[in-house]
């Protein structure tokens, strides 16, 4: 008998959509982890919408810096609990991504353009 064939649908890719990837990066995550990773591995923290995907960050990065991307590794970040009096409240959970550029490669955010 035939087994039945399973349809896997291929990978989408990078989007191309120039005006989605200007809104995928936020903001950089300035921290102390962030510096210290900054400076051993070659990588740096950027906060991005909750929806981005690593070929759609590898995309921005590289058209907005100019800059080669090694790779990408994402984290999602949970809200912290917060109290004030009785009223207890929870901030929104959000996603960073750790990119990793290719040797020779920076990202500097002190430049004025």
């Amino acid at each position: 008998m035939n087994a039945p064939q399973t349809s896997k649908t291929p990978a989408k890719p990078a989007a191309k959509n120039p005006q989605r990837l200007m809104q995928v990066l936020l903001a950089p995550q300035v921290s102390e982890k962030s510096t210290y990773v900054a400076e051993k591995n070659e990588q740096v923290v950027f906060r991005v919408v909750g929806n981005a995907t690593k070929p759609e960050i590898k995309a921005a990065v590289e058209l907005l810096f100019k800059v080669e991307v090694e790779s990408v590794q994402v984290a999602n970040v949970k809200g912290k609990q917060k109290r004030f009096g009785k009223m207890t409240g929870r901030r929104k959970d959000w996603k960073k991504a750790y990119v990793c550029l290719k040797p020779g490669q920076e990202i500097n955010f002190h430049a004025a353009e």
